[in-house]
């Protein structure tokens, strides 16, 4: 495997791993646009997409109790290669009591045709979602989904609904640079679904 594959990066105390380079999003804030690494790490863009095994060779290498968690996030949305990611999660949980989170768009249950939600269960304690922003129209604005004649927006809120019934935590996420006003929105729309709301630092590179 070329050095330039980074499929596991470290950020703080946690162990990322980048399991797809696709995503059905553009999103205007997307730290894809400002380089090619993350917090510091290597270069995240995949020369070819790698398979479950690769990633868990990868893994294989890290002593992975020293970390926090595990994260599905890298440069892409990891529910484009879902397959792979549970195969990598089985693995995590297999060899070691270490949570595992989930960072997501939302959309897995159009970008896989089915509902993904109870696939989720026991591989993953954790799931944050991209809320984005307040109402359909700004986060189309904000996200540029590639599915048109679909209601990106529904499906994600929907999805973060359905998936508290699978895994312990659940959160939306909205990004600071969407303004205080927009914040406020989202955390109100986020209560009225029990769901907590973190406010992330844009990062530039």
């Amino acid at each position: 495997m070329k050095r330039s594959m980074t499929l596991t990066y470290e950020v703080g105390n946690g162990l990322y791993v980048n399991v797809t380079n696709k995503c059905p999003c553009s999103c205007t804030f997307c730290i894809r646009n400002n380089g090619d690494g993350a917090y510091g790490s290597d270069p995240l863009w995949l020369e070819h997409q790698p398979t479950a095994e690769e990633i868990i060779e990868d893994l294989k290498r890290r002593d992975l109790d020293k970390y926090s968690e595990v994260v599905f996030c890298g440069y892409g949305e990891p529910t484009c290669e879902l397959e792979t990611m549970l195969k990598a999660a089985d693995y995590i949980k297999s060899v070691s009591s270490i949570k595992t989170r989930l960072n997501t768009n939302g959309l897995g249950n159009i970008i896989n045709g089915r509902s993904i939600e109870q696939e989720l269960k026991g591989r993953l304690d954790s799931v944050s979602v991209s809320l984005n922003a307040p109402t359909k129209e700004e986060y189309d604005a904000v996200t540029r989904p590639s599915f048109k004649d679909t209601d990106c927006f529904a499906a994600m809120f929907e999805f973060a609904k359905r998936v508290k019934e699978y895994v312990p935590e659940v959160m939306f996420t909205v990004v600071d640079v969407i303004g205080q006003d927009k914040i406020e929105l989202s955390r109100q729309l986020a209560e009225k679904a029990g769901i907590k709301l973190r406010v992330r630092e844009y990062i530039s590179e």
